[in-house]
């Protein structure tokens, strides 16, 4: 936005299917779904010579689809009071901090240890200045707490603050320690409430420094600039860029001791938030400084994953797909989502989608259809041409929008997540999507409009709780065969698994 687990690995047999299943869905049925009150499960602690039974009325064969789950999920949980709770549904991919897996990707899907991984995540992107003082460092912790209450796996947050109010890095290579501290914190605070985290090394716009604070500094050094696109080309503004990725890569958790190139906290690298180079249309330019900071990257840490953080306008290199963006100068501003995400060292594509921003009208059917197309064209290119999953990096709508409700953002979020699964039933190339932005209360004064605050939008929380609990049932419960999916046996699996969602 502009200005801005252990892993269980199983077939799938009868007995151990349903015993699995009461792990799950014991805190879930507690509360008596009327569709699946035949189904109980009573066991004995796991560390006793114990036995898992099950029974399984009539009614079993009644269970279908979308409305049953949502009763499941709104009867079981209030997003706020339930809390972090170890129930499971919502722990199944972490066991101990030894079997905190490394993300990977195998073709177009996310791996964990060779189980799938989708993702339903978000944004806050101030959490290392806030974490900075001590005032404020718990609405970091209660923003983690909050996501992990409604399932969310995966954070995008900014691991740069260049130049101005608490800075990280004051001026090149020169860095403010309690500042770096502050971003450990963030780091490790993601690891206890089980989040994984995308972090952002610099920004295309001027919030937080970004590529137009480097200018300043080559500028104050001499350096004679003339456009903040000089960012991508000028050698000594792409040496201070290669240091501070080098400084944060190699940095040393001070909370946890993890090095962060290490760390299976990290979910990604992101090279830039939303890079324009609107001096170059031809897109020759940026595709340079994608290839050099690319490859910088996997040379520090081959390990985790690489994205560049693109908002996935098409140019040049696809005259075919332009119809697919929102506007004409969207082809204009040096990017090109087909040939920039072709570079080596590029590990999954990313998107963003502000229908409301892009589409100059009042808000409508037309910003929904909108988005649908826009997401299937990417999700097509990711799987067809480029071999590699697409996470959809932000996503929302501002409450300053004309004609804003919201009905109207439940709506939105509605069809993006839908469009992730339809992607994900047939093992599509969809990873996930990440809302922008998450708040706790009390933050409301650094709200850009887009602010979701999960105490005071219920509706929207029923809605985060129900993609989470559907990508986190696939995620734990499918049998990896193909890339197709799983395999069915019957109505409760096809219940389970969310394809007939």
């Amino acid at each position: 936005m502009k200005g801005k687990t252990n892993n269980i690995t199983f077939t799938i047999l009868p007995s151990f299917f349903f015993s699995y299943l009461s792990l799950i869905l014991s805190p879930l049925l507690f509360f008596s779904s009327p569709s699946i009150k035949g189904l109980y499960f009573t066991m004995e602690h796991p560390s006793s010579s114990s036995h898992l039974r099950n029974s399984c009325s009539d009614d079993l064969a009644h269970v279908t689809g979308e409305e049953q789950l949502e009763t499941i999920v709104e009867t079981a949980w209030d997003p706020l009071s339930y809390m972090f709770q170890n129930h499971g549904i919502y722990d199944m991919g972490v066991g101990g901090d030894e079997e905190w897996g490394m993300v990977e990707k195998k073709g177009i899907q996310f791996m964990i240890k060779d189980q799938p991984f989708y993702v339903n995540g978000f944004n806050t992107y101030w959490l290392m200045i806030f974490a900075v003082d001590q005032s404020t460092r718990g609405k970091v912790t209660e923003v983690f707490k909050q996501a992990a209450t409604v399932g969310l796996t995966v954070c995008r947050t900014w691991a740069f603050n260049d130049g101005g109010w608490r800075a990280l890095q004051k001026s090149p290579s020169v860095y403010d320690e309690d500042v770096f501290k502050a971003l450990d914190f963030v780091v490790s605070e993601a690891k206890k409430y089980k989040i994984r985290l995308i972090l952002s090394l610099t920004n295309n716009w001027e919030a937080y420094g970004g590529k137009a604070q480097y200018v300043k500094w080559g500028k104050a050094a001499g350096l004679n600039l003339t456009s903040d696109d000089d960012f991508f080309s000028h050698p000594t503004l792409k040496s201070y860029y290669k240091d501070h990725v080098k400084t944060v890569l190699s940095r040393v958790n001070t909370f946890t001791n993890a090095t962060y190139k290490d760390d299976p906290t990290i979910f990604a690298w992101e090279l830039i938030n939303e890079a324009r180079c609107d001096t170059d249309p031809t897109g020759d330019k940026l595709q340079a400084w994608i290839q050099e900071m690319a490859l910088h990257v996997k040379s520090i840490d081959p390990k985790h994953l690489l994205e560049i953080g693109l908002e996935g306008f098409y140019g040049p290199s696809t005259p075919d797909r332009v119809q697919f963006n929102p506007n004409t100068y969207a082809q204009q501003v040096g990017t090109d989502f087909v040939r920039n995400h072709q570079v080596l060292g590029v590990d999954f594509a990313s998107v963003h989608i502000y229908a409301d921003s892009w589409i100059s009208q009042s808000i409508s059917d037309t910003h929904l259809q909108f988005i649908k197309s826009w997401m299937q064209a990417h999700i097509d290119d990711a799987e067809k041409t480029l071999g590699m999953p697409v996470i959809f990096a932000e996503f929302g709508v501002s409450v300053k929008d004309n004609g804003y409700n919201s009905s109207f953002r439940d709506a939105l979020i509605s069809t993006v997540y839908k469009s992730v699964l339809d992607s994900t039933r047939k093992g599509g190339s969809a990873g996930g999507s990440l809302l922008w932005q998450l708040f706790p209360d009390g933050t409301e004064y650094m709200d850009d409009g887009y602010a979701v605050v999960l105490s005071r939008s219920s509706s929207t929380s029923n809605l985060i709780s129900l993609q989470s609990t559907r990508l986190m049932l696939f995620n734990s419960l499918c049998s990896w065969r193909t890339r197709w999916g799983c395999k069915k046996k019957n109505a409760l699996e096809e219940f389970l698994y969310h394809d007939v969602l």
